[in-house]
Formats: C-alpha cells, structure tokens, sequence
C-alpha cells in the first residue's frame, strides 16, 4: 500500500465529519474521492498532507512515499520565466549537467594527476544522467505546459506577470513534471480549458504512478479512474471502476441494502411480537433466547436518504416552432471575437456551447439576451418566447436581502410558509432561509438563483455554466428536471457530462468561428475524433505522393513531416545515446581523455538532435488536434 486510513474519525466542534473511514490506496491506483460538498473529501486531503490530525485511528503510510499535491495557493519563483520554473522540478538532472561540464573540463587537463579517476566518475555520472531523462527533460517540460494552455510565446514570460489561472496553471505542470509516488489532486481542472482538460485526461489515463483526485468533472473521473472512493454519512464506501460503473454499482447496493433492511425490520418485529407474547408464559426460555439473539444481532442500516434538491419545472407556455434563427452574426466588443454564425434553433431543442476560454460563449449569451449589441449581422427570437438569464457571476441575485426575501421578490403573492417549503426544494431548510445571500456559499447562490429561474416558468433558458459550485449529486437532480424541461434551453458549460445528459446540438468557438453539430457531446466528440483521423490520413497520403527524400536528421523543412517518422528518428538517436551510455559504463582499459570527450560529444550532439525532434514531434501533435 501507499497509504491507509483505519478507522478514522474527525470532527470540527460538535460537527463530526468522519465516522470511521477506513480505505487505502495502493501502488499506481488511479483513484476518484467523491462525495456531497462538506462531506469530507477536503478534510482527507488535509489528513494525509499532515494539516491537520484525526481525532481517532491511524493514517498509515509507506515509509519513504513521495507525495504531491496540488497547494490552492501556488508558490512561484518570481525570478524564473514559466519554462525556467517548470524545469526547476528537475534540479537534480540540472545539477548533474554542472558536474559533467566541470569534469568534461577536468579531463582536459592532461596533467590532472587522477585522470582515470576523473573518467570513470564522468562515465558513471553521464550513464546516471542519461538513464534518469537528462536528454529529454527540457522536451518533456514544454509539452506539458503547452498541454496545459501555454502558448509557445509565452513560455519566457516571467511567473510575476501571469494571473492566477495561469499560476495554478503552472503549479499543475510541475507537480505533474515530478512524478511523484502519489498525486492529490483536488478540482485540477479549474482554470482548464476544454483543450487543456483533454490533455490532462490523456496524461492521467497515461499516468504509472498512483493519484487520488477531488472532481465534479465526471468525464474525467470516467476517463481516467480506476476506483472510486465514495464519503458517505462519514464513511468510506469502495467501488471498483469508473465513476460511471460507480453510479450504477451504488444503486445496485442501495437496492440491495433497502432489501436487506426491510427485511431484517420484518424479522426484528416478528420476533419482538413472539417475545412479548411468551416471556411470562410456558416457552419464557425461547423468548429470552430470541431478545438476547436481538441484542447481538448486527443492525441493517436504513438507506441513507440524499438530499439533491427538486429542481422540477412548471408548465411553461408554448412558444413558435422556430425558437432563435441566427443569420451572418458577429460577435465581440470593439472587435469581433467569432463571426459568421447562422443557425436555426427549434422549440424544444437543447444547445450546448463549448469552447476555449475567450473564444466568445458568454459574448453570445450576452449578445442573444440583448445585453451587448452584435458586431454584424443579427438574429430573430420566435413568437410567445420568454427568456430567462442565468449568469455565471449570478448578478441577478441581491446581495443585500435574505434568500427567502430575494425570493419573495420573484413570488410577490407567496406566504412565508410557501416560500419556505419551495426553498427547501433547494437545500435551504429551518434557519439557511435567513441567511443573507452575501453570506451564502458559492452553491447556495447557485441554487438561489436557479430557484428563482425555475420560478418564472420561461419557456427559454439561457445558462451560463448553470453546474458551477454544484456538488455531483445537486448536478443530477438539475439534469433528471432538465431533461423533463418542455422548453428550449440554450447552455454554455465545461460539464461534458452534463451536456452529454442535456444537449441535442453542440455549437462549438474555435479560432473566431462556430461550428454547428447536431447530436449530443459524445456524438459530436465521437466525430470530431473521425474528421481529425481523416484529415491526418490525407495528409499523409499526400506527402507519400511527393516522394520527398525523408531526412535523417530534424532540419526546418517546409512541410509537416507524419509522427511515424518522426518517432522512429527519435528511436534511432535514442537507440544510439544508449549504445554510447553502456560504452561509457565499461570503458575499455586503453582509453584517455580523447575517447572520453569524443563520445560526450557525440552525446552532446544527439541530446540537441533529440530536443529539435521532440519540438517537431509536439508541433506536428498540436496541429493534428488544433
């Protein structure tokens, strides 16, 4: 194992958060923590960093464990540029180049008096080197932090200069970069784009090592875990398999569980009715047995009801068949950031917007609501349309009332009772009604707001990342009432699942443009996958048709050159710098400085060959997914 919690409790106060958790992770367990918010992931997390101690039991670890984890509040050398602080995680193999190019020095000083010495150390240490990544680390470091969003520009820039999604952008790279035995994540795609969650996904499904990670992404969790760990009720529930086989073996347990419960209640009253009926009477002996039999007896517990909120819709009134008609629209501010959209939008149809982050979503939410004029073109809403806006920033919430005066505001007629009990549809039950809504967390402002859209009985939606600050299961009560949604709902969102559950188009912003797909998220990723697979077959067809001379060596060329190629000039230098390595290891007893020197030139040469052919290797990757 890495590590074990055994029997672990902890509390905050008269609140207790674990009630004896017990669960360990093994050696390159990929591994999914989920859980209602507050219900104790955060706290695990902050137990096996050592931030805080259990009240009760043990977290065992392996002696020895390497542990990373991802700090909320990144630590950055101010000093270094983004790819200077991202090959920091590698001052070992940085150092080692220090010590080589001093004793490459030394042993050209053919008057050293320890030159034997001298070349065997530098023999061991460039075997050391070579072994540990030395002439890939640089190549290595650029391809994750472009994977994780970094332009190629911005790679010398300094970390002072970048925003706080970049930081934690970069703190990412470098943890992933280091490789250590055990990685907590916790929500690692927040300030992800799609492109950069994609990425990560891939990375993660690659990863040989153990992680733990915290996500409301359940594509992620779907794509790259191997075993969820479910906190319930202050317990630990395992399951094996993705977060999807999860979901459908937790109901089946809860099934089970519900059986198994009935009908150990049914036993227990048959047996107490048996005892009641025959303690003073002629079979007193049996009905002493059957009670102790009761008071040893292990206790079914009842299935745990969740609370998820009922996020159910009234009856709306019936708008036109054609809901929204885009036509040759432009959208942006002072110039355009996407152009050239025309579709049309059904009653009843549901559109899910994707897209890097600045590619113009919310900038076509905005502009369809009426809130920013278009920079070309336009659009037409249907007949009997009513709109309602959610915002991501939730400025239609009042901040300077209380969440049943801020609903009271959209239900005017409503008694205080009403208003009550229509919030505790929303988790806001006895006192949370009197919060003021300053005070709410981020999900109870969410489900504020979402309280008050449902209220109005629009039959047009317009949400802009409706599931932020949503826990999992408040996400699926959304979706099972918006999938009995009768209107149409048009909804940016980084939830692939959750537009996967939504959506029947996909309008995806890349590069100034909008493409029109119709179908869910996983039709419209499915293909995506199929144009990128031809696409790159074309391409390869029509370089074979050139019957261009294939070079040996990486030299800046006009044209793409496939991977495959690529690759296998990576292989052979790769197969060489080994071949070099293991000469360095047994030197042969007639050697000086001059045999030493001339492999470490070499060496030197296909360490820079290798760096420009995994530049090429990363540029002709990017351009096939871009």
């Amino acid at each position: 194992m890495l590590f074990r919690l055994e029997d672990v409790y902890k509390s905050y106060g008269a609140h207790e958060v674990l009630a004896g958790v017990t669960f360990q992770i093994n050696p390159g367990e990929r591994t999914g923590l989920v859980g209602r918010n507050g219900a104790g992931k955060t706290t695990i997390f902050r137990l096996l960093t050592r931030i805080e101690e259990a009240d009760r039991g043990e977290v065992i670890f392996v002696r020895g464990l390497r542990l990373g984890v991802l700090d909320q509040q990144p630590q950055l050398n101010t000093a270094l540029s983004v790819r200077e602080e991202a090959i920091s995680v590698f001052a070992d193999l940085i150092s080692m180049e220090d010590e080589i190019e001093r004793l490459e020095h030394e042993m050209a000083d053919h008057e050293s008096e320890s030159l034997e010495e001298v070349m065997h150390d530098y023999a061991d240490l460039r075997h050391r080197y070579e072994m540990s990544g030395g002439f890939t680390f640089r190549a290595r470091a650029e391809t994750v932090i472009a994977g994780l969003g970094f332009r190629q520009e911005e790679f010398s820039r300094p970390t002072d200069q970048l925003s706080g999604g970049q930081k934690a952008r970069l703190q990412l790279a470098k943890l992933l970069l280091a490789e250590p035995d055990l990685l907590l994540l916790d929500e690692p795609t927040n300030h992800l784009d799609v492109d950069a969650v994609e990425w990560l996904e891939n990375f993660l499904a690659e990863y040989k090592k153990a992680f733990v990670i915290i996500s409301h992404d359940r594509f992620l969790l779907d794509r790259t875990a191997m075993k969820i760990v479910e906190i319930d009720g202050g317990r630990a529930n395992v399951y094996t398999g993705n977060y999807t086989s999860y979901v459908k073996q937790r109901e089946e347990r809860r099934l089970q569980q519900a059986r198994e419960y009935e009908q150990q209640q049914e036993l227990i009253s048959r047996t107490e009715e048996f005892i009641r009926r025959n303690l003073a009477g002629q079979k007193t002996k049996q009905a002493k047995s059957r009670r102790n039999m009761l008071e040893r007896m292990e206790r079914v517990e009842a299935v745990r009801e969740e609370k998820t909120g009922n996020f159910n819709f009234q009856n709306v009134a019936r708008a036109g068949d054609n809901v929204l008609a885009v036509g040759d629209l432009s959208i942006g501010y002072t110039k355009a950031l996407a152009s050239g959209l025309r579709f049309l939008i059904r009653r009843g149809e549901r559109l899910g917007i994707i897209g890097s982050n600045g590619s113009g979503k919310t900038t076509f939410l905005k502009t369809i609501n009426g809130d920013l004029d278009p920079v070309a073109g336009g659009f037409t809403w249907g007949a009997n349309v009513e709109i309602e806006y959610f915002d991501q920033e939730l400025s239609g919430l009042n901040y300077s009332v209380t969440a049943i005066e801020e609903m009271a505001s959209v239900a005017p007629r409503a008694t205080p009772g009403e208003l009550r009990s229509y919030l505790a549809r929303f988790l806001f039950t006895g006192d949370d009604v009197y919060k003021p809504v300053a005070a709410l967390s981020g999900g109870e402002k969410s489900r504020l707001a979402l309280a008050k859209l449902i209220h109005s009985r629009a039959n047009v939606l317009i949400l802009d990342e409706p599931t932020n600050h949503l826990d999992i299961p408040s996400r699926e009560a959304l979706e099972a009432a918006l999938a009995t949604y009768p209107g149409t709902i048009i909804t940016v969102s980084h939830d692939r699942y959750f537009l996967d559950k939504i959506a029947t188009e996909i309008l995806h912003f890349d590069k100034g443009a909008a493409t029109y797909h119709t179908g869910s998220y996983s039709d419209y990723h499915e293909e995506r996958a199929k144009f990128e697979a031809a696409r790159e077959e074309q391409k390869t067809k029509k370089r074979t048709s050139t019957n261009v001379a294939r070079p040996r060596k990486a030299q800046p060329k006009q044209r793409r050159r496939p991977v495959e190629e690529i690759e296998k000039d990576i292989a052979a230098f790769e197969a060489e710098s080994q071949a070099l390595a293991e000469r360095l290891s047994n030197p042969a007893p007639e050697w000086g400085a001059e045999q030493y020197a001339e492999i470490s030139n070499r060496q030197s040469e296909i360490s820079a060959e290798l760096e420009k052919l995994y530049g090429e290797w990363e540029s002709v990757a990017h351009e096939t997914i871009s």
